[in-house]
């Protein structure tokens, strides 16, 4: 360690960032539900990645499409066909990709908006920070399923509309968050000691409250990727996606408005909804396990 180094934790008490990254990532390994829900994610987005290698077009096309017409399980077709004799399994696994995009983008915008509006309502806790707080309350105010519907139908449809409209609609939980811990944050002594030797009210958030509110942030994104994924099924189950697109909700779209229910089609609408819950599953697990590290009071629940 350098003399720099070993004057800087000798000051704040604090262990190398490097030292804390290792002993997350141990902490990490041995939660059981942690590295399950690792292990589903990486599986779900190997599958996502890979699928354009193997999935052509033709197996995604309905014109195309040379099977039988909502046929069961079979040795050809493990999980089925479509309305138009179309793979189930390759639908599902070429549905992975908008599902998880989506979800992603949404949630990194989601926190991106409410962790700025938190770390700046928590700073200015004057009128600035009243006036974000009492717009977060509005937006929390506001149902967020209609008002993510009225703003993918006035954004038309397609993927860009409905992660804009998730984004808009989720961010409230994270500037809540993020503000609480911005505000006990700032009252510790080494903020007052920055502030006292001339710090600006933008080195303060960025060099001295950011670091200490990122694990709040990060545990607040694993936990929003999975509500994201859900709304984005919702939205294009309601028929908000783009319709040429293949994705988990349009698959369930689809089944209801081919009749696949009526028919008794359950192969059809059975393996996205299960892709939805296990992947939703996943980034739970992932999200408490990080919780309990970061959180010590969680590590006894």
């Amino acid at each position: 360690m350098t003399t720099t180094g070993a004057s800087t934790l000798a000051r704040t008490g604090a262990p190398p960032r490097t030292q804390a990254l290792q002993r997350f990532v141990r902490a990490y390994l041995h939660n059981r539900g942690g590295m399950a829900g690792l292990l589903v994610l990486v599986v779900f987005i190997l599958m996502a990645l890979t699928a354009p290698l193997w999935i052509t077009e033709n197996d995604l096309s309905a014109a195309a499409a040379t099977g039988p017409l909502l046929a069961p399980p079979s040795p050809g077709y493990p999980l089925g066909t479509d309305q138009a004799g179309r793979s189930v399994l390759l639908l599902l696994i070429y549905g992975s990709r908008p599902s998880l995009a989506i979800g992603v983008i949404a949630t990194v915008a989601t926190v991106v908006i409410g962790a700025a509006i938190g770390l700046i309502a928590g700073h200015y806790s004057g009128a600035v920070g009243n006036v974000l707080m009492r717009v977060t309350d509005w937006f929390i105010a506001l149902p967020g399923l209609p008002l993510a519907i009225s703003l993918s139908v006035v954004l038309g449809q397609g993927a860009v509309s409905i992660t804009v409209a998730i984004a808009i609609t989720s961010w409230t939980g994270a500037a809540r968050l993020v503000r609480a811990q911005t505000l006990a944050v700032e009252a510790r002594p080494f903020v007052e000691r920055a502030r006292a030797l001339g710090a600006g009210n933008t080195q303060i958030m960025v060099r001295h409250v950011l670091p200490n509110v990122m694990p709040l942030i990060l545990v607040s994104s694993t936990l929003t990727v999975a509500s994201a994924i859900l709304s984005e099924t919702t939205l294009t189950f309601l028929g908000l996606g783009n319709p040429t697109d293949v994705s988990w909700g349009s698959m369930i779209n689809q089944a209801f408005t081919q009749g696949a229910i009526t028919a008794g089609a359950w192969w059809y609408v059975l393996p996205p909804g299960l892709a939805i819950v296990i992947v939703v599953l996943g980034f739970t697990l992932v999200g408490r396990a990080v919780e309990a590290i970061l959180n010590p009071r969680m590590a006894g629940r």
